[in-house]
């Protein structure tokens, strides 16, 4: 488990030109919704992102709980080269893809069932991955309980996969691969090979990725309040994020 951090965690630097930058996607660039599909993204953050791919020569990456379909559809028309999705299961690269496992046969049937249950619950939300199934309760704060338990009675059925617990959501995922992980693949190819990881993320589901940047001597940025965590910087909210961001476009 992250460290709690008796020190207050300071205001990370400025983007630099030899940074290897990764950026979570919800609660960390662009602002939490209801639904998934509720979420959007600002025209200007989108030309940040690009203005500060082309500076760092590539090396920026979006590592997200999304699907990799799903964040080029939130992004569109912006299509960045490098993306991890599914918490690192799916990645891309200008050199591999990798691609989510098949799901086991009673996955189908789970979403079902989960799906049923949803409309006993107005305002949560079933979201199938492909590979994974988050349930989400954002806008239905009390059927927290009732999705948690569905989720720990269904997992069984689902052989090799584990729990994902995140803001307001759990997920039935592959227990295979997470952020972390994507992130150090990602730093032994070019153009991040060499250069100083950054990661910023706002979830519990980003916790490995801050181990390893913190591992590999980078930046490690914890947006939010949420303790305890292993992140060194700290920034309050995705629109600290997005100023963050142009400030490294400006510089």
């Amino acid at each position: 488990m992250p460290k709690h951090r008796d020190k207050p965690r300071p205001r990370p630097p400025a983007p630099a030109d030899d940074w290897a930058l990764f950026l979570d996607v919800d609660g960390c660039l662009v602002d939490f919704a209801d639904t998934p599909d509720g979420v959007s993204v600002p025209a200007r953050l989108r030309a940040t992102l690009e203005a500060l791919a082309t500076r760092l020569d590539g090396a920026l990456a979006l590592v997200s709980g999304r699907p990799l379909r799903g964040l080029d559809h939130l992004f569109a028309p912006m299509r960045l080269p490098t993306a991890a999705g599914l918490h690192g299961l799916e990645r891309r690269s200008a050199h591999q893809v990798q691609a989510a496992p098949e799901p086991p046969p009673a996955f189908a049937s789970v979403r079902d069932e989960a799906r049923q249950l949803a409309t006993r619950w107005p305002g949560t939300v079933v979201e199938d991955k492909g590979a994974a199934l988050g349930l989400h309760w954002r806008g239905a704060p009390a059927a927290g309980d009732a999705l948690r338990d569905f989720a720990d009675a269904v997992l069984p059925r689902l052989p090799g996969y584990r729990l994902q617990h995140g803001n307001q959501v759990v997920e039935l995922r592959p227990a295979e691969g997470d952020k972390g992980a994507a992130i150090d693949a990602l730093l032994e190819e070019p153009p991040f090979r060499g250069r100083v990881p950054v990661f910023a993320g706002d979830d519990i589901t980003d916790e490995s990725g801050f181990a390893v940047v913190n591992r590999r001597g980078g930046l490690s940025v914890l947006v939010g309040d949420r303790e305890p965590s292993a992140a060194h910087y700290r920034l309050r909210s995705p629109e600290a994020v997005r100023r963050w961001l142009a400030e490294g476009v400006a510089a």
